[in-house]
């Protein structure tokens, strides 16, 4: 498996926890202009939910037959991770963040019923370049009798310390103090502050599900 830099993450499909979502409903929206009490702000919506994502490049698998081929005419499985679904638990000390997913495939042959098992990985990355869990799964994919199509379904979870999740009340206090026109500081982006910023990487923590490929799986997958 390969990790992918902050700016191709730019790729990855992300998904807000159910809780998140829940709490964002009805609410300002992120970039919202808060105008309230003659002040004015960026009001933004932020959860202790992991965030989950698909990994640029790790969402399909391919499988060949021959195995070593890679001709077109070889292609003898083709599955992709979709309908990633998060449901978060942040009400106690550890906040659980739960993933399912659909894995749906397609095979080359129409014949027989048939299996497939492929392997993926969940990952609870930190501040975007610090894992600190992995753990490797496997999916069953069922094809029924004379039909190209299959699918299955998996999951992932993780546990963040609410802490560790949580930003320090003088680094909230920085973020969300509203400014007043003619202020100092009020054209400064509290995020572009060196240690505002590093404080928000320390409490992101992500949720990463994709298949686990081989390396010659994911140089194909990067060169196709």
């Amino acid at each position: 498996m390969m990790f992918i830099s902050s700016s191709s993450r730019k790729l990855v499909a992300m998904l807000c926890g159910g809780a998140a979502l829940a709490t964002i409903a009805g609410c300002a929206k992120d970039n919202d202009i808060d105008v309230s009490a003659g002040g004015a702000g960026i009001t933004a919506t932020r959860s202790t939910c992991p965030a989950v994502a698909v990994p640029a490049y790790t969402g399909d698998i391919t499988l060949f037959d021959p195995a070593t081929s890679r001709d077109a005419r070889a292609i003898d499985v083709v599955a992709t991770i979709t309908h990633v679904t998060p449901q978060c638990n942040d009400e106690g000390e550890k906040v659980y963040q739960l993933a399912n997913f659909d894995v749906v495939a397609t095979r080359r042959d129409a014949g027989p019923a048939r299996t497939v098992t492929l392997p993926y990985f969940s990952t609870v990355v930190q501040g975007g370049t610090a894992v600190i869990a992995k753990r490797v799964g496997q999916v069953t994919v069922s094809f029924a009798e004379g039909q190209l199509r299959g699918t299955g379904h998996g999951q992932a979870a993780a546990y963040v310390d609410r802490a560790a999740a949580t930003l320090p009340a003088d680094i909230r206090e920085r973020i969300t103090r509203k400014r007043k026109a003619g202020e100092e500081d009020a054209a400064i982006d509290p995020l572009s502050i060196p240690e505002v910023r590093a404080a928000v990487q320390r409490a992101s923590f992500e949720l990463l599900v994709g298949f686990q490929l081989t390396q010659d799986q994911l140089e194909y997958n990067v060169r196709r």
